[in-house]
């Protein structure tokens, strides 16, 4: 296994590429390439499919009304809920999680209990104790044993968030407040060590050959054009060679989450706090009565499905094959239907199927070896039509 056939990529793989450096080209052939200057040194994933290890399967909990947010009684308890997010819920959390303690507060700012420890359990519990609650988290499982740990860690504030047609003028409003507080809440977590929020770059090539129309059956809502403001939008880049395998390039900054380290950090973060961790399993909203908290925020994500018999809960199942991490390879792309996210935890590698509706209402969470093949072998191919071995 070779990171670079050195001649190879020197002579051929470079102008092959339309990149004008790659890290550790000097080759004077380089300097000769008309190339557009911002596609440039796009790293090199050693996609290979022994190189996998570990396949996950996460089941994102899409709500056509969008993420439920409302205050229920359950006998003497109240019960604020923050669930049901779809594939935006590391994205959302800070500002889901605002609105859920906020709700929260007038009831008791005392003791406050957090069922769940995902991604919106924890963030919820932070800014709980934040705003002087004493908070005990109460969880079936802890990360990375949580189905948020197996998110793909990007910035997808919009994704699979909720049905266009159910969408109202007050939904839309509270989607753009999480998004935006939520990106500022990221950016003051920069430089931390371990690295666990930080920018990647993101190449999305658009294919050459012919792929199937990415429709949307399902009717996903799109509101990412509400927060371009404070998106970077990149530069999107024609590629005249037809030598390469994709026609243009959208090159921009991508933030994403190092997941391992961003979770270590925020359970840290909540203990330090004097954060308490009671693990229980609860069956039935009922059980909530016999804890000591006056009041909880429903955190459960999918599982609110089961525990609240909250059948407006629809899963959309989600796989990643896991590379081996790459630390000099940090980027995202997009090829062929396949989504990749270089992490410094591991390389994800998902297949997205051929619409928008793959995944929706699937079930079941056994890995399928076929799929995860599928998806390495398109960016092996990806690189091998670029003159790489990887």
């Amino acid at each position: 296994m070779r990171f670079l056939s050195r001649r190879h990529a020197l002579t051929s793989a470079a102008s092959l590429l339309g990149l004008s450096s790659l890290p550790g080209c000097t080759d004077r052939s380089l300097r000769n390439l008309d190339l557009d200057a911002d596609v440039r040194s796009l790293p090199v994933i050693r996609a290979r499919t022994d190189r996998i290890d570990r396949i996950t399967v996460c089941l994102r909990p899409f709500r056509a009304a969008g993420p439920r947010l409302d205050v229920e009684q359950i006998g003497h308890k109240t019960v604020v809920h923050n669930y049901g997010h779809g594939g935006s819920g590391w994205s959302l959390s800070w500002g889901s999680a605002k609105l859920a303690v906020e709700r929260a507060l007038p009831v008791n700012s005392a003791k406050i209990g957090i069922l769940g420890c995902g991604a919106i359990g924890l963030t919820t519990a932070i800014v709980a104790q934040q705003a002087g609650a004493e908070v005990t988290i109460y969880a079936e499982s802890l990360p990375p044993f949580v189905r948020s740990a197996r998110a793909s860690g990007s910035w997808t504030p919009s994704s699979r968030i909720a049905q266009k047609d159910t969408m109202t003028p007050e939904f839309v409003n509270r989607w753009e407040a999480m998004a935006r507080y939520s990106f500022s809440c990221y950016q003051n977590l920069q430089g931390l060590p371990g690295n666990p929020i930080e920018w990647d770059t993101f190449y999305g090539m658009k294919s050459r050959e012919p792929d199937p129309l990415h429709a949307d059956p399902i009717g996903f809502a799109k509101l990412d054009d509400r927060i371009q403001d404070i998106e970077p939008q990149g530069n999107l880049i024609q590629v005249d060679d037809t030598r390469l395998p994709y026609s243009e390039v959208h090159k921009k900054p991508n933030l994403i989450f190092n997941v391992t380290s961003y979770s270590d950090y925020l359970l840290r973060q909540f203990l330090e706090r004097g954060g308490k961790i009671k693990t229980m399993t609860l069956h039935h909203p009922s059980e909530l009565t016999a804890l000591p908290e006056p009041v909880f925020i429903n955190c459960t994500g999918y599982g609110a499905r089961a525990l609240w018999n909250d059948s407006s809960i629809i899963p959309v199942r989600g796989q990643i094959a896991w590379l081996i991490p790459q630390p000099e390879a940090l980027c995202s792309m997009s090829f062929g239907n396949v989504y990749v996210v270089s992490r410094r935890d591991g390389i994800v590698v998902q297949w997205m199927g051929d619409d928008m509706g793959f995944g929706y209402n699937g079930t079941d969470e056994t890995p399928d070896l076929a799929e995860a093949h599928r998806s390495v072998s398109v960016i092996n191919g990806l690189y091998r039509s670029m003159g790489y071995t990887v």
